[in-house]
């Protein structure tokens, strides 16, 4: 199972504090975040490399990007 976090319509640095605050909770071993800006996509992909997380893959979605993480 996984965890989503909807971002979108959030500035920076909202998205990458929501996913460092899930991040520490250590519940899923996944987590989806949707976010609508490639600066906060970038910012989220830095943020969960920088606490040791595979980034699975990041997809356009409508409006936005949806940016796969995973716990290693």
């Amino acid at each position: 199972m996984s965890k989503k976090i909807d971002a979108r319509g959030l500035s920076c640095p909202q998205p990458v504090l929501l996913t460092l605050e899930e991040l520490k909770r250590g519940d899923e071993k996944e987590i989806v975040v949707l976010v609508d800006t490639v600066t906060s996509r970038e910012n989220v992909m830095r943020a969960a490399s920088s606490k040791g997380c595979r980034v699975e893959g990041t997809e356009s979605e409508e409006g936005g990007y949806k940016v796969v993480i995973r716990r290693n």
